[in-house]
C-alpha cells in the first residue's frame, strides 16, 4: 500500500514571548543541567564503542562546565566505521524508498516529542538563546519531513523519449557509502539534513560532528536508533578533523562527502577527495557549503526602520556565527547618516548574557572563536571608524563579546572582505544603487544577501545583478526556510548544493539508464 503523505509545510517555531512557552523551556533546561558531564559513546555499526582518549565538551557560556565526555575516534574506528557502512549498504540500497523514507517521518516525530529537551541542550552546548535554538530544531524536523517526501519522489519512474523497438528506462540509484561533516553553529539542523538526505536516497554514512557540538551528534544518533534504523546505516565517530576527518575524505572507499564549514577546510576537502587513492574506482563526489560575507544594501527609497531591524537581526542573530549572517551593510549615501543615527540605539537595546536566561546575544562558541573576532577588531580599529561595541565583555563567565559596528569602512577593507563569524558589522557607504550593487558582488563569496528598497526598477535590477544563491528584498538575510528558500551559495561560499530544495537528493543519487531491444 503507497505510503500517503500530506503536503510538506514547516514546522512552526514556539513564540517565546509568551511566559508559558520560556517556563517549559527553562524546566526542559534545568533537566539537562542534570545530565551534564556523563559520558558517550561512539556507534559503530550499532555497537557503543568506548575509546581510552576522550573528548569533553564545554558550554560557551560556562567555560568550565563540561556538557558531556565522548571518545576520540581513532583512524582504526573511522576504517571500522567506513566498513561497516559499505556492510549496511548492500541492504540499505534495495530497501524501498518508501520504507526508506518512514525512518525519517519516525524520526521527526521523535524530534518533536524531544523538542524543548534537544533545544536544550543546544542552548548549554553552542550558546543559542532560545528563539535560535528552537529554530534550528525545527528546521531539523523540516528536512527530515522534505527528504522523505522528495525520496519518493525521486524513485517513482523518470520520464524518456520513446523509441521505437526498445523499452527504456531511466532511474536513480545511490551512490554508496560516504562521510558527513557538519558545522557545530547549526548543530542539529544542518547534521540532520545532510545526514538525513544521504540515507533516504539509500545511502549510508559516517557522521563525524564537530568537536565542538558532539552532544548534538551523539542525540541524532540517538534518536535515528530509537526508531530502528539498520545498524550500520548511520555510523557516528567523533574527533578531529585533522585526523579522521582527513583520513575519511581521502579513503579510496569514500564515495561521497557532504560538509558545511568555513571556505579553507571546505577547499581543503575539496583538493583532498580530489586526488585520487591508491585502489579508488570513482570520482568522489562533494557537496560543499561554505562562508559568506553576506551584505544588505539599504536603498535611498528604503524603509529605514524596516531596514535596521533586518540588519540588526542578520548581524547579531546568534552573535552572527551564521554563513547567511550580515556582516556588510551597504548604505546610500543620501540615507547613510540617518541610517547610523537609527541603527545605534537598536544595537545598544540588544541584552548580552547567558543564553540559558534568553538573552539576546550570547558567548561565541570558544575562546580561539573570541581571540580570532578580537584579532579582526583590532584590524577593523586600523581600517575604519568604530562605532559601538568592540570590546570583550569582561564581568560575564563566558566567551562574550560586544555587539561592535564599523563605520565608514572601504569596501576593500579586510573586515569588509574576510568573514569574522561573529558580532561584527561593517558599514558601507555607497555613491548610488549601482555602486551598492558593485559593492555587495566585490567578494569572493555569494551565499545571501539582502535589499531594502520601496522601488521596484531596482529590486528587478538586484534580482538580476545581486550575484548571492539566497537573496531576500524588505527582509533580513538569514533564517532560511526548508521548502521555501533552497540554501546554497555561489563563487567561494560552496557548490551551490540548495538543501531543503528539489534539487538537493540529485547530489546522492546517479542516474542509470536501461534499454531493452524488444523482438
Amino acid at each position: 500500500m503507497a505510503l500517503r503523505l500530506k503536503p510538506f509545510r514547516n514546522e512552526p517555531h514556539l513564540d517565546f514571548s509568551k511566559p508559558e512557552n520560556v517556563r517549559k523551556q527553562r524546566k526542559a533546561i534545568e533537566e539537562v543541567r542534570k545530565q551534564l558531564g556523563q559520558e558517550y559513546p561512539n556507534l559503530i555499526d550499532g555497537k557503543e564503542v568506548y575509546n581510552r582518549e576522550k573528548l569533553p565538551s564545554f558550554n560557551p557560556a560556562h567555560p568550565h562546565e563540561v556538557i558531556g565526555v565522548f571518545q576520540k575516534a581513532t583512524q582504526r574506528d573511522a576504517e571500522r566505521a567506513l566498513q561497516a557502512a559499505w556492510r549496511a549498504f548492500e541492504e540499505w540500497k534495495r530497501v524501498p524508498a518508501e520504507e526508506r523514507a518512514q525512518y525519517l517521518l519516525k524520526a521527526a516525530q521523535e524530534m518533536r516529542r524531544r523538542r524543548l529537551e534537544l533545544n536544550a541542550w543546544m542552548i548549554c552546548e553552542v550558546g543559542k538563546n532560545y528563539a535560535e535554538a528552537d529554530a534550528d530544531t525545527c528546521e531539523a524536523i523540516d528536512f527530515l519531513e522534505y527528504y522523505a517526501r522528495e525520496a519518493i519522489r525521486y524513485a517513482q519512474p523518470q520520464p524518456v523519449t520513446p523509441v521505437p523497438g526498445e523499452r527504456n528506462e531511466y532511474f536513480y540509484i545511490p551512490l554508496g557509502a560516504g562521510v558527513i561533516i557538519p558545522p557545530w553553529n547549526f548543530p542539529l539542523a544542518i547534521l540532520t539534513g545532510m545526514t538525513s538526505a544521504a540515507i533516504a536516497a539509500g545511502n549510508t554514512v559516517v557522521v563525524k560532528p564537530s568537536s565542538e557540538s558532539p552532544m548534538m551528534g551523539w542525540l541524532l544518533a540517538d534518536i535515528f536508533r530509537s526508531v530502528g534504523l539498520p545498524d550500520g546505516v548511520l555510523n557516528l565517530v567523533i574527533g578531529s578533523g585533522s585526523n579522521i576527518g582527513d583520513f575519511l575524505v581521502a579513503h579510496p572507499r569514500t564515495r561521497f562527502i557532504a560538509f558545511t564549514g568555513s571556505m579553507e577546510v571546505g577547499l581543503h576537502i575539496h583538493e583532498l577527495a580530489a586526488k585520487r587513492q591508491p585502489g579508488q574506482l570513482w570520482i568522489k563526489r562533494t557537496i560543499l557549503e561554505m562562508g559568506g560575507k553576506d551584505a544588505i544594501i539599504v536603498d535611498s527609497e528604503a524603509d529605514l526602520d524596516a531596514a535596521v531591524q533586518g540588519v540588526v537581526v542578520s548581524a547579531y542573530g546568534y552573535q552572527g556565527q551564521k554563513c547567511s549572517a550580515c556582516s556588510r551593510a551597504i548604505v546610500d549615501k543620501a540615507v547613510y547618516e540617518e541610517f547610523l543615527h537609527r541603527l545605534k540605539p537598536a544595537v545598544h537595546a540588544l541584552r548580552i548574557g547567558d543564553p540559558a536566561d534568553n538573552f539576546d546575544v550570547g558567548p561565541v562558541i570558544s575562546e580561539r572563536a573570541k581571540e580570532s573576532i578580537l584579532s579582526y577588531i583590532a584590524i577593523g580599529k586600523k581600517e575604519a571608524k568604530l562605532f559601538l561595541g568592540g570590546n570583550p565583555v569582561g564581568d560575564l563567565d563566558g566567551h562574550y563579546i560586544e555587539p561592535t559596528v564599523f563605520v565608514n569602512v572601504p569596501p576593500r577593507a579586510r573586515i569588509a572582505q574576510e568573514e569574522i563569524f561573529g558580532p561584527v558589522l561593517a558599514v558601507i557607504k555607497a555613491n548610488s544603487f549601482v555602486d551598492a550593487l558593485r559593492i555587495a558582488n566585490g567578494t569572493i563569496y555569494g551565499l545571501t544577501g539582502s535589499v531594502y528598497s520601496r522601488n521596484p526598477d531596482k529590486l528587478r535590477m538586484a534580482r538580476e545583478e545581486f550575484h548571492v544563491g539566497n537573496l531576500y528584498f524588505n527582509r533580513k538575510c538569514t533564517g532560511a526556510l526548508v521548502g521555501g528558500h533552497p540554501f546554497g551559495g555561489f563563487n567561494m561560499s560552496g557548490t551551490d548544493s540548495k538543501a531543503g530544495g528539489p534539487d538537493y537528493l540529485l547530489l546522492f543519487l546517479q542516474g542509470k539508464s536501461v534499454s531493452e531491444k524488444l523482438t
